[in-house]
């Protein structure tokens, strides 16, 4: 199976970690040989509730024994949606009511650019350095990171940068700007929260000139951080929200969120201002729904900052410099790229799952399951400690 992976399925980078993965259950990926390997990563924040929840699982069968796709999106009224939108709203700000369900996160985000072009008429769009949204076209060019872009321009043109948690540069934001598109917790440049009030600020700004903010949560959305949404943490309510991940326990899901009056500008002049054959799928909005069931109706939000404490507790060590992030975002930051690659794979061979972070060769992911228990993160981070101890840099091996 492994030789027929690499022939037939395309690859992202030429060594990917090449787990074989039979099952997976809770805070465990199970391989071939049945060997459990604790998941400190859950899909890069996707399966928040663990691996196949039962709660749902259970919504899953249930809708697939009723019906699957039916039409495409916005056609057809099909419960799962509308109960999962409807449930949604009742927990976020007034002005989030109405939600455009989609596949992925970054198709959640090109649609988040789209509305706000057609809804303010304007056209730039400003973003952050080092910021991820995705990799779609237009999501691409608002990637922060040339490197990774380069080799695709042209791109998506009138977009321009700012850096993130530089207060000065907010006078960049004109009457010319559509919007803002911000991570309200950077994730590929190391999991930087926002300080002293920044995103408080940004939306300060935007109200001055009329431009719109947009909010990515594709990663730090659904509990992840110790509040339903991150941006609750910091007294900044976003005009479009951008959601993803964690959305429906590790199936394919996006949604943008935004006021009933905006949205509606998709609808007409053009009419299909916005169109998905998939998105709303039943089957994917009965997991969403269940997620955001369990999530509301449990304490695994208010949990998340105990087990950030622990993490941070337990993860002390010389070599580890600082440790970034919020909740169970965790980012640990070592000396350089060499200790990071000795600690994920020496680890993955351990069999406890880390990963890397896009642009910050220093960081280490930590974003396990919400359900991961405590004695779970004790075992995972001796495994870290005792790797760490080991450690020799290469000119001395």
């Amino acid at each position: 199976m492994q030789e027929d992976f690499f022939t037939y399925q395309a690859q992202t980078t030429p060594h990917p970690l090449g787990l074989k993965v039979s099952r997976a259950k809770g805070s465990y990926i199970f391989d071939q040989e049945s060997h459990a390997h604790l998941d400190f990563v859950a899909g890069v924040s996707a399966c928040g509730l663990g691996h196949c929840h039962p709660r749902v699982v259970h919504a899953i069968k249930q809708q697939v024994d009723q019906y699957m796709h039916v039409m495409v999106y916005g056609e057809f009224i099909q419960s799962p949606a509308v109960e999962f939108t409807k449930l949604l709203a009742s927990h976020l700000p007034e002005n989030l009511e109405t939600t455009y369900l989609v596949n992925s996160g970054t198709e959640a985000m090109e649609g988040a650019l789209k509305l706000a072009r057609r809804f303010t008429g304007r056209t730039q769009l400003i973003a952050s350095h080092h910021a991820y949204h995705g990799n779609t076209m237009g999501s691409l060019s608002i990637m922060g990171f040339e490197e990774r872009k380069s080799a695709f321009r042209p791109l998506v043109p009138d977009v321009r940068f700012i850096s993130f948690n530089k207060e000065s540069d907010l006078e960049k934001i004109t009457k010319k700007t559509a919007a803002v598109v911000l991570e309200t917790i950077q994730g590929g440049a190391g999991f930087i929260v926002p300080k002293d009030d920044y995103l408080k600020k940004v939306r300060e700004r935007c109200n001055q000139v009329g431009a719109l903010l947009i909010l990515d949560e594709i990663q730090p959305g659904f509990g992840r951080t110790g509040k339903l949404f991150a941006f609750e943490h910091y007294d900044c309510v976003p005009d479009i929200l951008v959601l993803g991940k964690g959305m429906a326990s590790g199936m394919p899901v996006g949604a943008f969120v935004a006021s009933k009056e905006m949205m509606a500008s998709l609808q007409d002049h053009p009419k299909l201002g916005h169109i998905t054959t998939f998105g709303g799928n039943p089957v994917i909005a009965a997991a969403s729904l269940a997620t955001l069931k369990e999530l509301t109706e449990s304490q695994l939000i208010e949990q998340t900052l105990e087990k950030e404490k622990l993490f941070r507790r337990l993860l002390v060590h010389p070599l580890i410099k600082e440790i970034r992030g919020k909740g169970l975002m965790l980012a640990l930051i070592l000396e350089n790229k060499e200790m990071v690659d000795y600690l994920v794979l020496t680890a993955a061979k351990k069999r406890l799952i880390l990963f890397w972070l896009l642009f910050e060769p220093k960081a280490v992911r930590i974003s396990p399951p919400l359900t991961i228990s405590m004695k779970e993160i004790e075992e995972g981070c001796d495994q870290i400690m005792g790797i760490l101890n080991e450690y020799k840099p290469a000119s001395v091996n």
